[in-house]
């Protein structure tokens, strides 16, 4: 491998994970040598995880994957010549089994030029840190991405098999959904798309979208949802009511809650620190639900690390309300979804296109 950097003595490896019997390989490309050296020197001491290569440009990066295949690549989207976000569908369509984690400056002032990535199928994105911002924390969320990336799942979660999961889906009587509340995290703004592209217009529930991302991201990202989706879309504020046929995203800032008012229901945010430690939080919406909505709440959990939303699925599934999970294979992370297939909350498991086919049955009352 080219452009080699010094690097510090490896650190213990930790516990063999998810039965990998090799490291994760990871490729990184950036127009800059000092950006490569760094990132290089805070991955290497971790023995699960190898650097294959590293490029200054996507043209490189391209020919360079033709011949060292790579589970995770980290993209930098602005670079001379062939940018991150041109290569990006290039890379995706000939590796597909490759995941590519945004590492860009562009990542919080080009808000649009991220979220345009992410939906592009870029599986999770990461502030390119400026001189003296390689922390602790940093590193650590860094590899905690790349290890999750490169396995695809998440410690502790048990796939259910998806034709039991269908099974007791159909056999379900439940109460046609008001109200549907979808959370993601990494990885989910691709599936998301996906799911909304194949939704029928008919469905005119209100639809609550708690997506993991900076606050200064919500308006773009409200945006790109409006496009895919062709509905109307909006960043929650509290007192919004929620009008059938609308999207309502989370500002980033705080979690959605929801309240029952008559016979209509209304919005809120609150700053409350959530179980799992995510702004926004799936746990604090789907426990609203279920006090709001119960039986009438149809809730949907797409790709992320993690166990958001474990905690609120249990809550609403008590309380009468639904529970759909994507499925493992079409997941960038089986993490939030696999956490709630384990507990057996998830009354099916599907691929993002089937969920939103899912969605419309059951909103025509035909669960």
């Amino acid at each position: 491998m080219t452009d080699l950097a010094s690097t510090p003595p490896r650190s213990s490896p930790p516990p063999a994970r998810h039965g990998a019997a090799r490291p994760v390989r990871v490729m990184i490309v950036d127009d800059s040598l000092v950006v490569r050296t760094v990132i290089a020197r805070v991955i290497a001491p971790e023995r699960d995880i190898e650097i294959v290569a590293k490029t200054g440009s996507a043209e490189l990066a391209i020919a360079q994957l033709a011949r060292t295949p790579a589970d995770v690549m980290l993209l930098d989207l602005e670079m001379p010549g062939m940018g991150g976000l041109e290569a990006l569908p290039k890379i995706l369509a000939a590796h597909p089994d490759t995941q590519v984690l945004v590492v860009s400056s562009l990542t919080e002032a080009g808000a649009e030029h991220t979220i345009a990535a992410l939906s592009m199928g870029a599986a999770d994105t990461m502030l390119k840190p400026r001189t003296g911002e390689f922390d602790e924390a940093y590193r650590k969320t860094l590899i905690d991405k790349i290890r999750a990336l490169g396995h695809r799942t998440d410690p502790g979660t048990a796939a259910q098999p998806a034709t039991a999961a269908l099974s007791l889906a159909r056999r379900k009587a439940a109460t046609p959904p008001r109200i549907v509340a979808i959370a993601a995290s990494t990885g989910g703004i691709h599936a998301l798309g996906i799911l909304l592209r194949n939704l029928p217009a008919r469905v005119s529930v209100p639809i609550l979208v708690a997506q993991h991302l900076p606050a200064s991201f919500a308006d773009v990202f409200a945006h790109q949802l409006e496009t895919a989706s062709g509905r109307d879309t909006l960043v929650v504020r509290d007192g919004m009511r929620a009008v059938a046929g609308q999207i309502y995203v989370a500002g980033g800032d705080g979690h959605i809650v929801v309240r029952r008012q008559g016979d209509h229901f209304t919005l809120a945010t609150t700053n409350s620190r959530a179980p799992s430690g995510c702004t926004p939080s799936a746990d604090p919406l789907f426990e609203s639900l279920a006090q709001a909505a119960g039986p009438e709440a149809l809730a949907i959990v797409l790709s992320g690390m993690g166990r958001d939303g474990s905690l609120g699925a249990a809550d609403l599934v008590a309380a009468g309300g639904s529970v759909l999970v994507q499925d493992q294979p079409s997941c960038a992370v089986w993490g939030m979804p696999g956490s709630i297939a384990k507990a057996g909350h998830a009354e099916a498991i599907l691929a993002p296109d089937q969920l939103a086919e899912q969605i419309a049955i059951r909103c025509a009352g035909a669960a």
